[in-house]
């Protein structure tokens, strides 16, 4: 009971006596001027509006100036009139609980399940600082993933940050769930960022399935919501996934997709009079995707640590575009999923050669990254000759690695396939036996 009174007395302290008011003073171009807030309100501070009909409606202070302040509404302009009230609600926070595992909830930290849900006692910032980087262990052990590509030639360590570069449609989500299922962590937090929201209920009860869903907390913003309940997303399941590490948990934070968290804040920069650079996105968005980012990874001493998915949505496998290009540089790893392997029928659709786990070679003794460098080779090496081989114009003893490749490929490539859930040790046995399909040694 004593948990119950807490979380109560955590609601009602959010409750104010006060609230500074303000009032509609300019509609502008996606954007309103308010007045009579100037003195009180600071940058990011959410306000509440309301209308002569009786819509209420949120927004975020985005500008301060002496003749009023610039406020982003979560939603249309629809019925909004010059005088009609705003009140400052403050600061934006959330407190996440013990009690949120196994939930469904909004950026707010309400609930979207249907059930009561109570804030935690300890508040936190959406945007935080990342442990300082002095205090930062290095990266952990070896995880279990139940993937073999995973356990073996793209190993997962505890505290490492991968990206998961994919088109629509390649099986990016049936992979997410197979890590969050599958890998070693004691609690998981999935953003759902700008998700079409019939998906939703499908990835939470088809997708991720009772099992998953029992040690994760899912944070969900569907498309048709504002750019700033969809960036707030992003925000909200790292600040979500830091107080469980803080506590000691390790946790996977799975985000899905950075893609649209770095959409949403271009709407909201151009909002806000930033101008747009490289290829439409403004010049903050580097900061913003880095930033996020770096909060991920290992924690400091004395907590857990946060192992980190982030998937980045990419027209035609261009890896070259912004988003992707951001991400991939501060990350501790990229795996590309490549749309022709998917149509051909092999899942997970890793294109392994365009892939890499910085967790190596120390992820891994001699002997693995031995047979690692093997497969790399032979993968390399069919490749370059797999347009030869296929028109027939391959002669066979041409090249004594190409005839080893020919050889390997069809064990290797079915080694990729996702249905051998396997431990670590199973997982190289079996690539030890389709390399020895090769012939090498």
């Amino acid at each position: 009971m004593t948990n119950v009174f807490d979380g109560l007395l955590a609601e009602i302290a959010t409750i104010g006596v006060l609230r500074p008011v303000g009032r509609v003073a300019e509609v502008g171009k996606g954007t309103l001027l308010v007045s009579g807030l100037a003195t009180d309100a600071a940058l990011g501070d959410r306000v509440r509006l309301s209308t002569q009909s009786g819509r209420v409606l949120g927004g975020e202070v985005l500008g301060l100036s002496r003749g009023g302040v610039t406020v982003l509404p979560d939603g249309s302009f629809e019925g909004l009139s010059i005088g009609d009230p705003v009140n400052l609600i403050g600061g934006s926070d959330i407190a996440p609980d013990m009690n949120w595992i196994g939930r469904v909830i909004d950026p707010f930290g309400m609930a979207l399940d249907g059930r009561p849900i109570l804030r935690g006692t300890q508040p936190r910032p959406l945007r935080s600082a990342p442990p300082a980087a002095t205090t930062r262990r290095r990266l952990g052990a070896r995880l279990e993933t139940g993937v073999a590509v995973f356990n073996t030639l793209l190993p997962l360590v505890q505290g490492q940050r991968i990206g998961l570069f994919a088109g629509s449609g390649v099986g990016k989500s049936t992979l997410l769930s197979k890590f969050a299922r599958g890998v070693a962590a004691d609690l998981v937090v999935i953003a759902l960022i700008g998700e079409r929201g019939r998906e939703v209920r499908e990835f939470i009860e088809q997708v991720l399935g009772p099992d998953g869903m029992a040690r994760s907390v899912v944070v969900a913003a569907t498309s048709d919501q504002s750019p700033l309940i969809r960036r707030r997303c992003a925000w909200a399941a790292m600040a979500v996934a830091e107080h469980f590490r803080d506590l000691g948990y390790h946790v996977l934070l799975l985000a899905d997709s950075i893609t649209r968290f770095a959409e949403a804040h271009r709407e909201v920069a151009l909002a806000g009079g930033e101008e747009a650079s490289l290829r439409g996105y403004p010049p903050s968005t580097a900061h913003m995707i880095m930033a996020l980012a770096e909060r991920a990874g290992p924690g400091a001493e004395g907590s857990g640590d946060i192992t980190a998915v982030f998937t980045v949505l990419v027209a035609g496998s261009d890896m070259e575009e912004p988003v992707a290009d951001i991400l991939r540089g501060v990350l501790d790893g990229h795996v590309v999923m490549d749309r022709a392997i998917a149509e051909r029928g092999r899942y997970p659709a890793i294109d392994l050669l365009r892939s890499v786990s910085r967790s190596l070679p120390d992820a891994a003794s001699a002997a693995e990254n031995k047979q690692i460098g093997e497969a790399r080779r032979l993968f390399g090496a069919y490749d370059r000759a797999e347009m030869m081989v296929k028109a027939g114009l391959y002669a066979a003893g041409s090249d004594p690695l190409t005839d080893a490749a020919i050889r390997a490929w069809p064990g290797l490539d079915a080694f990729l396939a996702e249905d051998e859930p396997d431990d670590t040790e199973a997982s190289f046995r079996r690539l030890g036996k389709c390399l020895a399909l090769a012939g090498r040694h």
